[in-house]
C-alpha cells in the first residue's frame, strides 16, 4: 500500500454481504440499524463495491465482519473469504478478521490461521453482539495469541445501533461494551494494541481515561457524525490524545463523505487533522 497516494485511512468499515448473497446480520437487525443511523444508501455493498468506493476517494479502508453465532444465532460471513478478496485490492483494503470468542481453542487456532495463511492485519470484536465480557479470563488465550502475532484488536465500545429500538434490544446487552472492561485487558496484555471503537457513550470519560493511561490503547471515531461528538472527546483529540485518535466512519451506515464533511466543520487544530485522518492509523496498522 502506497501511503503517498492516500488522503486518509478509515479504520472501521463493515462487510455486510458476501459474494454468495449471504448477509452478516438477519433482516430485522439490518433494518433496525439502518433506521437508527438514518441510512438511505446501499446498506449491504459487496467487498468489490467497497474497494471501488474508497479508491475513488483516495482513502484506504480496514474491512471486517463480526463473527457472532453464539450471540446472535446467525451464521457469520467468512473472514477467510473477506481477507482473500481484499488481497485483490491491496491498494485500498486492509483486512481484519473476526472469530467468535466463545469458540475457545478453536477461535485461537483460527485466529492464527487468519494471520499466517490469509494475511489478516488485525481483529474485530463486538462484545455486545458476541455476548461476552472482554475481561473474562476464559478469553485471555485468544488475546495472548493476538499479542504474539503482533496484530491489533478493535473492540466495539458504548451504545450500539444493532438492535436499537427493538423490544429488549433483541437481547443485546450494552454493558458488555463498557470501556473499563478493556482496561483489564490492556493492563494484562501490555503489548497488545487495542483500539476502542466509537465515541463510547455513555462511558466517554472512561474511554478517554483508559487511552490516556494505557500506551497500548487507541480510540476510533466511527459510528457518530463528528457534529455529535461529546465535547470532552473533541478536547482530548485536540490535545492529550492527538496521536491516539483514528478516523473511522462505520460504513456503510455512515459514509466517509458524510463523516469527513462534518469533521471539516469540527474545531480541530490544523496540525492534528492529518494525524487523525491518516498518520495515527498508519502507525497503529504498521503501514508507516
Amino acid at each position: 500500500m502506497d501511503l503517498t497516494t492516500l488522503d486518509a485511512i478509515d479504520v472501521h468499515v463493515h462487510v455486510e454481504q458476501d459474494g454468495h448473497g449471504c448477509y452478516a446480520l438477519d433482516q430485522e437487525l439490518l433494518d433496525a440499524s439502518a433506521k437508527y443511523f438514518r441510512a438511505d444508501q446501499d446498506r449491504t455493498p459487496t467487498l468489490a463495491s467497497i474497494a471501488e468506493h474508497y479508491r475513488a476517494r483516495r482513502t484506504a479502508a480496514v474491512v471486517f465482519t463480526i463473527d457472532a453465532p453464539a450471540g446472535t444465532g446467525h451464521p457469520p460471513l467468512s473472514s477467510e473469504e473477506i481477507a482473500d478478496q481484499a488481497a485483490e485490492h491491496t491498494d485500498v483494503l486492509i483486512p481484519f478478521g473476526s472469530v467468535d470468542p466463545h469458540a475457545g481453542k478453536a477461535a485461537v487456532a483460527r485466529a492464527r490461521r487468519l494471520v499466517t495463511d490469509h494475511g489478516v492485519r488485525g481483529f474485530k470484536f463486538h462484545p455486545s453482539l458476541q455476548a461476552f465480557e472482554p475481561n473474562d479470563a476464559r478469553f485471555y488465550p485468544l488475546y495472548a495469541a493476538l499479542q504474539e502475532l503482533g496484530v491489533p484488536a478493535l473492540f466495539h465500545t458504548g451504545q450500539t445501533g444493532i438492535g436499537a429500538g427493538l423490544p429488549g434490544g433483541r437481547g443485546i446487552k450494552l454493558r458488555y461494551s463498557a470501556p473499563m472492561l478493556l482496561d483489564d485487558v490492556a493492563a494484562d496484555f501490555p503489548n497488545l494494541t487495542i483500539v476502542m471503537a466509537h465515541p463510547s457513550v455513555p462511558w466517554q470519560d472512561e474511554a478517554i481515561s483508559i487511552a490516556t493511561h494505557k500506551a497500548n490503547v487507541y480510540v476510533d471515531l466511527s459510528g457518530w457524525s463528528p457534529k455529535y461528538f461529546p465535547p470532552q472527546l473533541v478536547r482530548a483529540a485536540n490535545g492529550l490524545l492527538k496521536r491516539k485518535v483514528l478516523f473511522g466512519s462505520d460504513f456503510p451506515v455512515i459514509t466517509p463523505d458524510r463523516w469527513l464533511a462534518d469533521f471539516a466543520k469540527l474545531e480541530i487544530k490544523d496540525d492534528v487533522r492529518p494525524l487523525i485522518l491518516k498518520d495515527n492509523a498508519a502507525r497503529v496498522l504498521g503501514l508507516a
